[in-house]
């Protein structure tokens, strides 16, 4: 085990649970749908950053499945993240242009 790259993934994990615990409390304050996507997408990344040791050294997964695995639940969190820019969001009567 290398003790170096472990410190690295932990700190990896550490970043992106942060990002999305303020990106929820961003969609909890401000009810902002966009920011629900972008925690959730980021929790997808900070998974998919340890994943793949885990399934390739505590599962035994081969290496190839394990980082398929790892580079699937990453895109899905970039999905999700995307998503969250471009996906159709929902405006309150308050913004609507009056006629």
């Amino acid at each position: 085990m290398h003790i170096g790259l472990v410190i690295a993934k932990l700190v990896t994990v550490g970043l992106g649970l942060l990002i999305t615990y303020q990106a929820y409390r961003g969609y909890r304050t401000y009810n902002s749908e966009p920011m629900l996507y972008v925690a959730v997408g980021f929790l997808f990344i900070s998974v998919g950053a340890v994943i793949e040791g885990v399934l390739f050294d505590v599962v035994g997964l081969s290496i190839f499945l394990s980082g398929t695995i790892q580079t699937t639940i990453v895109a899905v969190g970039m999905l999700v993240i995307l998503y969250s820019l471009y996906g159709r969001i929902p405006q309150s009567s308050s913004n609507k242009k009056q006629p």
